[in-house]
């Protein structure tokens, strides 16, 4: 089975305490993230301040010697709030995700207004390994000569 991309930091941001506030502060938020066989999926919200907005994701895959830019796109209904949208985005990884020593980098960028918003996990990034998954067993653990020929005295 493929590699799984484990993240390194809650992947769900947004259902800790505070994260409202958080968003208030800092103007733009990672909300949660999950690993899918198409890449990573995720979800930003963003302080609503101006009617135009830009938000994408920008990664590496090998320590930033290069990176890649995604953008989000914006998720009808808004949040129930009315002070915030939530964004979506999809890091196609594809082939370079298929290593197990993958390691994946990120930040998220907010452009609004003429101003430019980064939440790069406090300063660490958000990073996430390859861990090789686990084949899963057809079935019951069988004998090791049970496919042999059957064995006379």
């Amino acid at each position: 089975p493929p590699p799984l991309l484990e993240p390194l930091f809650p992947p769900q941001p947004g259902a800790s305490p505070g994260f409202a506030e958080r968003v208030r502060q800092h103007k733009v938020r990672l909300e949660w993230v999950r690993a899918e066989p198409a890449g990573l999926r995720g979800a930003v919200r963003v302080l609503n301040l101006a009617y135009e907005k830009v938000v994408s994701v920008r990664y590496t895959l090998n320590g930033w010697a290069s990176c890649a830019e995604a953008a989000a796109t914006y998720q009808p209904p808004g949040p129930a709030d009315g002070i915030t949208d939530r964004f979506a985005f999809l890091l196609p990884l594809g082939a370079a995700a298929a290593a197990a020593e993958t390691a994946l980098e990120f930040a998220v960028r907010y452009r609004v207004a003429g101003a430019e918003y980064w939440d790069n996990n406090e300063g660490k990034n958000y990073r996430l390994r390859g861990r090789q998954r686990l084949p899963h067993a057809a079935g019951p653990p069988q004998d090791p000569d049970s496919s042999a020929w059957i064995h006379f005295i």
